[in-house]
C-alpha cells in the first residue's frame, strides 16, 4: 500500500511541480545549452535566386526520395521574400510556395521566419518555420540554414553540386553548433538541373 502511495506521489510531483517548470524555463534552458551563431548584415538582394540542396536532415515536410531540391527566392519591394520550394520525387516535380520576412526587424542577424500555406487549398492553415542562415561564404556560393533547435538543416550551393573543402567546412560549423551531422542526407542532383 505505501508503494502504491509513493507511486501516487512521485507521480503527482512530476506531472504538477516538475514539468510545469521545464516547460516555463525552456527557453532558458535552451539558451543555456547554446543557440546557434547566425550570420549579421546578409545583403538580402545578394541572396535572392536559385539555390539547390547539397544535403539536409530527413524531415517530415519532404519526400525521403526527393531529388534536385531547390529553393527560388525573390525579395519583394515591402522587404518580404517570394520562397518557392522545389522537389522532383519519381520523376514528378512537387512544389510549395512561401514568404519569408525577418523574424526581428530591428536586428541585423540573419533570422528569418518562412510562412507556408499547407496546404495550398487551405490558405487559412499557415504553418511557420524558422530560416536561420549559420554560414555564408564571402561570394554568396554557398551557405548553412538552421534555427533554434537541432531539427532542421540544410546545406545549399548556388551550383548543383559543392567541393569537398567547402561542404566539410559547412559540416564542421554545423557540428560545432551542437547538430548531429551524422543525420545529414545528400540530396541527388541532376547536371544540368530540370527545368
Amino acid at each position: 500500500m505505501q508503494l502504491i502511495i509513493m507511486a501516487h506521489y512521485l507521480y503527482s510531483v512530476l506531472f504538477c511541480y516538475v514539468l510545469p517548470c521545464i516547460y516555463l524555463f525552456l527557453p532558458v534552458l535552451q539558451h543555456a545549452m547554446g543557440e546557434p551563431e547566425v550570420v549579421k548584415g546578409v545583403d538580402l538582394e545578394r541572396y535572392m535566386g536559385r539555390w539547390y540542396e547539397i544535403a539536409s536532415f530527413p524531415s517530415f515536410f519532404q519526400p525521403t526520395n526527393g531529388e534536385n531540391t531547390r529553393a527560388t527566392y525573390i525579395l519583394n519591394s515591402n522587404g518580404t521574400v517570394d520562397v518557392l520550394n522545389e522537389t522532383w520525387n519519381n520523376g514528378k516535380r512537387e512544389s510549395i510556395h512561401g514568404i519569408a520576412y525577418k523574424a526581428d526587424p530591428n536586428s541585423d542577424e540573419a533570422k528569418l521566419k518562412v510562412r507556408f500555406l499547407v496546404p495550398p487549398f487551405l490558405p487559412f492553415i499557415p504553418a511557420v518555420g524558422d530560416y536561420w542562415i549559420l554560414y555564408l561564404d564571402q561570394d554568396y556560393q554557398f551557405a548553412l540554414i538552421g534555427g533554434p533547435t537541432e531539427l532542421f538543416l540544410w546545406i545549399l550551393s548556388r551550383q548543383t553540386y559543392l567541393d569537398d573543402e567547402s561542404y566539410n567546412k559547412l559540416v564542421q560549423k554545423a557540428k560545432d553548433d551542437g547538430y548531429d551531422v551524422t543525420k545529414l542526407h545528400k540530396t541527388p542532383q541532376s547536371n544540368p538541373p530540370p527545368q
